[in-house]
């Protein structure tokens, strides 16, 4: 195994807007956990969108990982060419950093946004060139990942392909060690 695609939950479907939000290190602390795990069983790159919410979150605690793990390597790839150019001022900031951590940054298409289509191939292009990925997703609570959900569920009825979900029970099991500590 080499390749692992990390999505999940927007930050909005969480009800996450500030970045100081108490919640977004209860994720993180499951994501560290679960690709350093990856990690140890040889997962050489991190792909992932660089979405809003988890994605963003797995570029951030991969850099975090680097001190440990400083063969571990992250891609972002987008679906479209200006791939977050109608975001506000402070996202695009915020975006461009994360863009500043990857070793590699591409889109699988090459011209502005023009249909969907640009989305199916993307995650299609994610899932062709990953043997696991990694979603923080319950499918008790869809949101957009549910998308990718299905797509990997699809995928893993023909072929080998392991996925890990970070659920709302995680989470909240997360949550409350924090407390405790």
């Amino acid at each position: 195994m080499r390749n692992l695609y990390i999505s999940g939950y927007r930050s909005f479907e969480l009800g996450i807007f500030k970045d100081d939000d108490p919640k977004i290190a209860v994720i993180k602390k499951c994501l560290k956990q679960e690709i350093s795990q990856f990690i140890e069983e040889g997962i050489e790159w991190i792909l992932t969108s660089a979405q809003f919410g988890t994605e963003q979150w797995a570029v951030e605690v991969v850099d975090e990982l680097k001190k440990d793990y400083p063969m571990i390597k992250v891609a972002v790839i987008l679906p479209f060419l200006e791939f977050g150019s109608n975001w506000n001022e402070k996202n695009q900031t915020k975006f461009s950093a994360i863009k500043k951590l990857a070793n590699y940054v591409e889109s699988t298409s090459h011209k502005p946004y023009q249909d969907p289509s640009q989305l199916r191939n993307h995650q299609e292009f994610l899932l062709d060139h990953c043997q696991a990925a990694l979603l923080v997703y319950d499918p008790e609570f869809e949101g957009k990942t549910k998308f990718v959900y299905q797509a990997i569920k699809k995928r893993q009825e023909t072929s080998e392909f392991e996925m890990r979900l970070i659920d709302v029970d995680q989470l909240q099991n997360s949550s409350v060690e924090e407390e405790y500590y």
